[in-house]
């Protein structure tokens, strides 16, 4: 089991994409001593392997934070140290084994993220990896890890599923959803996270839209129950405004490589643009766990 007495703190940011785990990995990302990984879980294959952009805008290998992590880490990144982890990936990170996580290559798995938080040389990581199973490796595996569980209105997430979005790494459009398949991930994302906490996790729970209407209300709160401090301002939070800094995030979506003044205001699009066939099915496939976040109304 890993010392916790030792160890760098983990903030596991989970839910389903497009639920607004990047924003807050950049808000939270902008405290002193923490730092922002984007998602983790797709280092070896984006990062390592397909050499993909950092969020400070390098490729990974050129990426001065992450080739210093690599060495202290592993003595540097390798495609064969990459397949490695990804083929212990399939082995072990699957969100059918979460309610019986237990497997002779679990700590080994666990180890490689343990040893990357480890070697940023910051007092608290954020790892926006979304995947209840991997935040389960991590718990079960005695990382010192704390969740965040960030939900947001499934119809607002299919109506974004939807939408065409470009990758900027290489102007390819964004993998597409339809209604149906992202409120069944979305129930089984939401649902396989909330089990965590029945296995010792700690886990805290934010709404998006909470988080849009009060950013830094929500902030401090968080913050607190994160253990960041009794009362960390948020000087780069003014009103409905923020002043984003760089970031070495090695994946996630393209807000990770936003630099300076961003708005907080809540996408509610999906509101006009959702069809009503569409709403009806997400209703009806969310149900009960919709209703148990607050979504009931024609947008919460």
């Amino acid at each position: 089991m890993t010392d916790r007495a030792t160890t760098t703190r983990v903030i596991y940011l989970g839910g389903l994409g497009r639920s607004g785990t990047t924003l807050l990995e950049r808000l939270l990302g902008e405290l002193p001593g923490v730092a922002a990984l984007g998602e983790v879980v797709h280092l070896w294959e984006r990062g390592v392997l397909a050499e993909e952009l950092c969020g400070c805008g390098v490729p990974f290998p050129a990426c001065a934070f992450w080739r210093q992590v690599g060495e202290r880490a592993f003595g540097g990144w390798t495609s064969w140290l990459a397949e490695q982890v990804l083929a212990l990936r399939r082995r072990v990170d699957r969100t059918r084994r979460i309610a019986r996580i237990g497997h002779r290559d679990l700590a080994e798995y666990a180890r490689a993220y343990q040893l990357i938080y480890d070697a940023t040389g910051a007092r608290v990581v954020i790892d926006s990896s979304k995947h209840a199973s991997l935040a389960c490796c991590l718990v079960t595996s005695g990382v010192d890890v704390c969740v965040v569980h960030m939900v947001r209105d499934p119809r607002a997430v299919a109506h974004s599923w939807s939408r065409t979005v470009e990758r900027p790494e290489d102007g390819r459009p964004m993998t597409r959803w339809g209604p149906a398949r992202t409120a069944m991930h979305w129930t089984a994302q939401n649902a396989a996270l909330e089990l965590l906490a029945g296995r010792g996790a700690c886990v805290t729970t934010v709404r998006y839209e909470d988080l849009l209407a009060a950013p830094e209300r929500t902030l401090k709160v968080l913050a607190h129950e994160l253990g960041l401090g009794a009362g960390p301002e948020f000087p780069f939070v003014k009103g409905r405004t923020a002043w984003l800094g760089p970031s070495h995030t090695v994946s996630g979506n393209p807000m990770r490589f936003h630099v300076g003044r961003v708005e907080l205001r809540r996408d509610d699009s999906w509101v006009r643009g959702l069809p009503d066939g569409d709403r009806r099915l997400v209703n009806a496939l969310t149900w009960p766990l919709r209703a148990r976040y607050g979504y009931w109304g024609s947008a919460a």
